[in-house]
């Protein structure tokens, strides 16, 4: 404690640690200082002046607390503490004029502002400014620009705190945002006009202090105060990032991030805030039974009769989706072994045990890749499969970090030491003797791109054997958001999902739209959208979508979360245990649960650490044996799953937003002609 400084805020004596600045400090003695261009996770620009403080014996004038330090305060008389007023007459003139010219040229939008009632400016404006204008003149206005389907822009409102532009370059590594001009003529645009083409562009909509930059999908159709908000978590991808759901009646009106230093810090990626308009569209809202090769609508009593009629002395294979919460993939496992039917989650074909969890959830949590000195990519494309991660990942390049990458040459906003493309690379590496790295904080992120080839067991043990000779931690990369949890209650076979399928005469479809199920079995599919399963289905038992039920999600750390019911499935869609709950009363096999509340305490009972909410398990080191599987060098290099990152599950299919990103991804990527 003796490396703390002693200051005096606002007559009340703390000890910080002098590296604080000294907006710092004073959060810290409990005082709130306005501020408009500081943000916790960007640099500092020092730009817009409305945290301005008192520091008592320095310059007659006062001083930025953003931007200056408290080792840099000199001490008061005689060796006392240097003292900072925030609420001086110095200190109030000096906001009342900074706000003053804040507004000189900023236009009265308020009531059509989508900002409006959650807007920085108005609440500092009550807060610190005045309650007149002296400013006669015309306001200044700007030229809207286009950063395309998702950022709507009225730069007029701008202030020139530089937020955007410092994210969009520093934490999403696209440097798309730049200010031009001086004085007056000063203005944030895009580099030549261009779209943004960042994964997580939307950022900048929450960063934004004002109106300027507001989201185009949400545009106009809500008020801040007309909204219940429900804390969730996004199903996307594996991370598990942790998110607001705000709703409007029945409908989703829009997802914003929710602050979790352990997973996504503050920031979420796009597809994620902007998937809510899929959640409307192409609904599955009421059972239907195919006759006479065609889906017709039935009643409940119906549909239950002919799943009992269709794999009634069958070969049943229970297959789970990567959007199905825990507690379904449960019940489901529960009915299964009842009446000995296969399960399997691993609809991807990935390689993963189940009985070795450091295998398939790893050693290393999310918050070490911030801290590491040494990361190794293996098979993994992070900025498509979870942008999110991909930041965390360029935050620890930032501090100085090597990353190593083998897979197929892209850009991920970082330096990456390109050690090949395939199995080769990936043996030779873990046959080295990797010396200084031993020394290193190091993990090793292998991808799915690695796991769901032929040889993907021989890949994940040359991982793991990776992380044992660099003396490392490990971390599985998944692409579904139920994966982790699927395998922790042991929904798998032997043989994957192709020995799941092989001579099967029906198939219990929950939520699994990636594969294709060859024409034969008796199809009973169970989930939110009509897509690719309801498609094949025989029978359709329409369940509830991620916003629509409670449900614990395991993500890809291993870590337990809760998703919580923001609104209700539309027409007769139920939650998907209470459809299995009710259907087993049918098949004969009656689940022992009649609420979630009893279903969870049966699972958590079962296993403990799905009960202990947002703790990262910590996971035994077991090597894995690859049964004398060896890399087969023939099949090439690694490439990344998520080959439409826009289009990866029903729910962004079914979003007119995702597929218009996906069409300006796509148009990017051909090959444009030299004019």
């Amino acid at each position: 404690m003796s490396d703390l400084r002693k200051v005096i805020i606002d007559g009340s004596e703390i000890e910080v640690d002098p590296r604080l600045t000294l907006l710092q400090a004073c959060e810290e003695a409990g005082v709130e200082i306005p501020r408009f261009c500081y943000h916790e996770r960007l640099s500092i620009a020092g730009n817009c002046r409305m945290c301005l403080v008192e520091v008592v014996g320095g310059p007659p004038k006062p001083a930025a607390s953003c931007a200056m330090q408290i080792k840099d305060l000199r001490p008061g008389k005689d060796g006392a503490p240097p003292e900072i007023r925030t609420t001086s007459p110095m200190v109030k003139k000096a906001r009342e004029g900074v706000m003053e010219f804040l507004l000189i040229n900023h236009p009265l939008d308020c009531p059509i502002c989508d900002q409006g009632g959650e807007c920085d400016l108005q609440d500092q404006a009550m807060a610190y400014g005045v309650d007149f204008s002296r400013y006669r003149e015309p306001k200044r206005a700007a030229v809207d620009m286009d950063l395309g389907p998702l950022v709507g822009t009225c730069m007029t409102r701008c202030i020139s705190c530089t937020r955007c532009v410092r994210f969009i370059t520093e934490v999403a590594g696209i440097p798309e945002l730049g200010q031009t001009g001086r004085g007056e003529d000063s203005e944030i645009t895009s580099y030549l006009g261009a779209m943004l083409t960042s994964e997580m562009q939307g950022n900048v909509i929450d960063l934004c202090p004002v109106g300027a930059l507001t989201s185009k999908p949400y545009a106009f159709t809500a008020r801040p105060w007309e909204l219940k908000k429900t804390e969730s978590i996004d199903v996307m991808d594996a991370l598990g990032s942790n998110i607001r759901v705000d709703t409007k009646g029945r409908e989703v009106m829009r997802i914003l991030p929710r602050n979790h230093d352990g997973v996504n810090e503050e920031w979420l990626a796009d597809r994620s805030r902007f998937i809510w308009d899929g959640l409307r569209r192409q609904r599955l809202d009421r059972p239907y039974i195919r006759v006479d090769g065609k889906l017709k609508p039935a009643t409940w009593g119906e549909t239950f009769k002919a799943v009992a009629e269709g794999t009634k002395g069958k070969k049943v294979a229970a297959i789970a989706g990567d959007l199905a919460p825990t507690e379904a993939i449960y019940a489901l496992r529960q009915l299964a072994r009842s009446l000995d039917w296969t399960t399997e989650a691993r609809v991807d074909g990935a390689k993963l045990p189940a009985d070795n969890r450091a295998a398939y959830a790893g050693t290393a949590t999310i918050e070490d890749l911030e801290f590491a000195e040494m990361i190794q990519l293996v098979g993994v494309n992070p900025r498509l499969e979870a942008p999110v991660l991909n930041a965390r990942i360029r935050k620890a390049w930032l501090r100085g970090a090597t990353v190593g990458h083998i897979g197929e040459p892209v850009d991920l906003t970082y330096d990456v030491v390109h050690t090949g493309t395939g199995r080769a690379a990936l043996e030779e590496l873990a046959s080295k003797d990797l010396g200084g790295v031993k020394d290193k904080d190091t993990v090793v992120v292998i991808g799915q791109g690695a796991l769901t080839g032929a040889d993907g067991e021989a890949c994940l043990a040359a991982a793991m054997r990776l992380v044992e000779n660099s003396n490392s931690k490990f971390l599985v990369l998944h692409t579904a958001a139920s994966r982790v949890g699927a395998l922790d209650l042991g929904f798998v076979t032997e043989g994957g999902v192709e020995a799941a399928l092989d001579g099967a005469e029906a198939v219990y479809n929950l939520g699994a739209d990636e594969i294709d199920i060859a024409p034969g079995p008796f199809v009973i599919y169970q989930g939110s959208h009509g897509d690719r399963g309801a498609h094949r289905a025989d029978v359709i038992l329409p369940g509830a979508a991620y916003t629509e039920e409670s449900g614990i999600f395991v993500n890809t750390e291993g870590r337990p979360q809760m998703a919580n019911r923001a609104g209700f499935p539309p027409g007769e869609a139920k939650e998907n245990w209470a459809i299995l709950r009710a259907l087993s009363a049918e098949l004969g096999a009656t689940l022992p649960f009649n609420s979630l509340a009893a279903l969870r305490a049966e699972m958590v009972a079962e296993l403990p650490h799905l009960g202990a909410i947002d703790i990262v398990p910590e996971n035994a080191w077991t090597s894995f044996d690859a049964g004398g599987k060896t890399l087969d060098k023939d099949l090439g290099d690694f490439t990344s799953p998520t080959s439409a990152h826009y289009l990866a599950n029903p729910i962004m299919r079914a979003s007119s937003v995702m597929a218009e990103l996906a069409r300006l991804a796509s148009d990017r990527a051909r090959p444009m002609a030299a004019e």
